[in-house]
């Protein structure tokens, strides 16, 4: 029995032993948004559950602020220690990444990145200038909050988000907005062994790190999926592709394949915008468009439906996402070549549906019209038979036609058609 109660506390005991010499790592390299978000949060609870630090790897161009200040919060909140590292070599911590980071106890950079340009913008959308001054100075007090809070740049960090200045490791390093320069993870644990980091509740943590275990905590599989669908280009391009498959299945009904295409494409945007800040204005001028192309198809507007539905599926495609960071919209190029292309191979279809429909049936009784035959038996009181297509038929005239004459089809009644001299 009491051997049991010691193997029992032995590995009670033992898991708290390597803690101590264990180090937590999450890496983001991705915009702000509730799928990072998420990801953060739950490595942050991982290294909170067992009361050690957390290296946050950070290489982003910014993101959503409702997201952004969730993290910040959590981040300032936390019982452990959390680093944020911009790595690796070329990586950026720009716009929200900028005030992730100085949330952060502690910032380190790898050589050759850069961290800032945090001013707030508008894509898509005008903003007047009392509302853009707004926005401005609420994100400017933000920064300086934090700033002042963690002993940085005070000054520095506001000219990030009023100038949309953005520094460079060493730039960062000398003007006291980041903490140290470290070339890799080995590198950076070196540099905090030994340091006191102080929480903004006032408590201060001394760091053991050297020749700490490294622990890195992945995405899993859900959270690499929505990650994928989440950023705006793919996501809109898969809107696109869903609702031109739909069109082609409900112009040509049967083909199966593009509606197949479509509804996978669009169930899974939609998937997407259930992440993605939708503006449901846009997203209706996008409907509109391809119902406008459908109409075209109906009613043959002379291209000016499918004109108008090319406009409305621009504007609507810009005011979709509704944020003022760029890196959470799809681009203007994609925006602008997709609708371009759609247009194009929506008014270059109804273009070929409406010759169509304009030329002369080839097939069927109204095929037969216009077609010449040779008289088989000559035609008495108006009536006689003729070859036409390698077939005998019954024809009737209102001329005296004789055998072996060319004649030419004008009408067709029931099985018996109407017919008259080729050369009249």
């Amino acid at each position: 029995m009491y051997n049991i109660k010691v193997r029992k506390l032995i590995f009670l005991v033992f898991p708290l032993y390597l803690l101590g010499a264990t180090v937590f790592l999450c890496r983001v390299d991705a915009p702000i948004h509730p799928i990072t978000e998420e990801y953060i949060l739950r490595s942050l609870s991982r290294a909170e559950a067992y009361s050690s630090p957390l290296i946050i790897q950070l290489n982003t161009p910014g993101g959503l602020d409702t997201s952004m200040r969730k993290i910040m919060r959590r981040i300032m909140n936390s019982p452990v220690p959390v680093i944020v590292y911009v790595a690796p070599s070329g990586a950026r911590a720009a716009s929200a990444g900028f005030f992730i980071a100085l949330s952060a106890d502690f910032i380190a950079m790898a050589p050759g990145t850069n961290m800032g340009a945090a001013h707030p913008v508008a894509m898509g959308q005008k903003m007047d200038k009392v509302m853009s001054e707004k926005v401005a100075e609420d994100a400017s007090a933000l920064i300086r909050s934090l700033a002042q809070m963690r002993g940085r740049n005070v000054k520095a960090a506001e000219e990030a988000v009023l100038k949309s200045r953005s520094f460079n490791e060493k730039e960062a390093l000398s003007l006291h907005l980041a903490d140290a320069v470290a070339k890799n993870l080995d590198d950076l644990l070196s540099l905090l062994d030994g340091k006191t980091l102080k929480k903004p509740d006032g408590r201060e943590i001394l760091l053991k790190t050297r020749g700490a275990r490294v622990q890195e905590i992945k995405m899993n599989f859900r959270e690499k999926f929505l990650t994928v669908l989440a950023n705006p280009s793919l996501a809109y391009f898969l809107l696109m592709l869903g609702l031109l498959g739909l069109y082609f299945e409900f112009s040509h009904p049967g083909a199966v394949i593009p509606g197949v295409v479509g509804g996978i494409s669009l169930i899974l945007a939609f998937f997407a915008f259930q992440i993605l800040p939708i503006n449901i204005a846009g997203l209706l001028l996008i409907f509109l468009g391809i119902g406008l192309f459908i109409a075209e198809a109906k009613v043959q507007g002379f291209g000016l439906l499918g004109i108008g539905g090319g406009v409305s599926l621009f504007i609507g495609s810009l005011m979709l996402i509704n944020t003022s960071d760029p890196a959470m919209k799809p681009s203007l190029s994609v925006i602008s070549a997709t609708v371009i292309g759609i247009t194009v191979i929506v008014l270059f279809l109804i273009y070929l549906i409406s010759r169509v429909i304009r030329e002369k049936p080839m097939t069927g009784p109204e095929g037969m019209i216009g077609e010449e035959g040779e008289v088989f038996a000559d035609f008495v009181d108006g009536k006689g038979k003729v070859f036409v297509h390698g077939e005998l038929w019954n024809a009737v005239s209102t001329q005296d036609l004789k055998r072996g004459e060319t004649v030419v089809v004008t009408g067709i009644k029931g099985m018996t058609l109407q017919v008259k001299r080729a050369s009249d």
